[in-house]
């Protein structure tokens, strides 16, 4: 049997009382996740282990059946791996967004929704202005960066600027772990040296891209300025098993993200990485190509992790319109034509499995560590009697409450 999983980043949250107290799961109209969860079965999982943050980092490794207390080195390594850097084994490598500051506080995670295009002339320009021979920036994708700083301690507090929205910036600035202040990891820097050169690289940028062509001409235009760099997430060179180390049943299997961290995972996990034309991580990615390029892939290979960040994005913007559409654009334009393809393969089974990595409620605009339901679905699977796919139906399924690993390790051996 095949197996693909279609993660909905995000998609999970909380009831809305403008939407009669459901959750936009229950609200949305998702036909084919409801006929999903009606002839499969369901449950909930814990995505996020006892003591880690509620990151896409951290609960897309869990779903895939990683230990995260072996593995996890934070976002920056994974998105490095996805960008094609290869780390030293001095570097540390953190996830670099550009923002807009506000006013003294953060106004949004994203600079204002930045191309690719835009953020590589930041990017580079930043590079050129500071970057030396321990210091590099590398664009990724839109807003989603890279900050390298050679011989950098990961042992600091970094605030995501994603799960601090309308806060004042001075205060989420990078501090050392406690007791980590005057210590070093190995030979590498202490964690207050490497706190003050972040810092510093924080308030030389805002100076820099204040000045910069592309924030006057966005400011003459009333929109949002890309006017600071916030790095977080920060960590060495992982050492993971890949996929097909871990479970035999995975000769070769492919991951489709317009994410670089979730490539990044990929690449570390040995899955191949599928460029599709169209796709950007927000909701106007292309779900056709990428439903299309899961049915390829799904032909050739054994495993498929389509990943769909739209709804996350969404959740952060606080847009309960948009991620409601996102929700039944997973459903219709994804979801739609996976099943109804790979349903007829009678001599190639496929076994399904969708599900968020965590919520990101609308109302709160950040992510929390909260089980969230998935389905399991294959034919002649027995059904277990839950009706539809949302947060308060799968508590009744019959998978229960899974934690962590034990999801992978359920799923692969159907």
């Amino acid at each position: 049997m095949k197996h693909i999983i279609i993660l909905g980043d995000g998609m999970a949250d909380h009831p809305v009382e403008r939407l009669g107290g459901k959750t936009l799961l229950q609200y949305a109209d998702t036909p084919y996740m409801d006929m999903l969860a009606k002839n499969g079965r369901t449950g909930r999982l814990i995505t996020i282990p006892e003591g880690f943050q509620p990151g896409s980092e951290v609960a897309n490794t869990a779903i895939l059946g990683y230990d995260l207390n072996e593995v996890y080195e934070g976002r920056g390594p994974l998105e490095a791996a996805s960008i094609g850097y290869d780390m030293r084994a001095d570097d540390m490598a953190m996830r670099c967004n550009i923002i807009t500051l506000a006013d003294g506080r953060i106004k949004n995670h994203h600079g204002g929704h930045l191309t690719t295009e835009q953020s590589d002339i930041l990017i580079k320009y930043l590079d050129r202005q500071l970057g030396n021979e321990d210091i590099k920036f590398i664009t990724g994708i839109q807003y989603r960066h890279l900050l390298i700083i050679r011989g950098g301690n990961k042992h600091i507090v970094c605030a995501p600027p994603h799960d601090h929205p309308e806060e004042e910036w001075r205060q989420l600035m990078v501090r050392p772990e406690h007791g980590w202040e005057n210590r070093r990891d190995g030979d590498r820097m202490t964690a207050q040296q490497t706190a003050d050169i972040i810092n510093t690289l924080i308030l030389k940028s805002q100076q820099l891209l204040e000045q910069h062509p592309f924030n006057k001409e966005r400011a003459a235009q009333q929109k949002d300025a890309a006017n600071s760099i916030w790095p977080w997430s920060g960590g060495y060179r992982p050492k993971m098993d890949t996929l097909q180390q871990m479970y035999p049943q995975i000769k070769e299997g492919d991951v489709i993200s317009a994410v670089d961290l979730i490539r990044g995972i990929g690449r570390y996990a040995g899955l191949n990485r599928v460029t599709v034309e169209g796709m950007t991580g927000l909701a106007d990615t292309n779900y056709e190509n990428k439903a299309q390029a899961a049915i390829d892939m799904l032909r050739q290979h054994d495993f498929v992790y389509l990943h769909v960040e739209a709804s996350d994005e969404a959740g952060h913007d606080g847009d309960l319109e948009l991620k409601l559409k996102t929700i039944e654009n997973l459903d219709r334009r994804i979801v739609k034509p996976v099943y109804e393809e790979v349903s007829t393969w009678t001599d190639t089974p496929v076994c399904i499995a969708i599900l968020p990595d965590h919520p990101t409620p609308v109302e709160l605009r950040i992510h929390v560590a909260e089980p969230v339901p998935f389905i399991i679905w294959h034919p002649g699977i027995t059904p277990d009697g839950v009706e539809t796919y949302d947060e308060v139906s799968c508590v009744s399924g019959s998978y229960g409450l899974l934690r962590l690993e034990e999801f992978m390790n359920k799923f692969m051996e159907l």
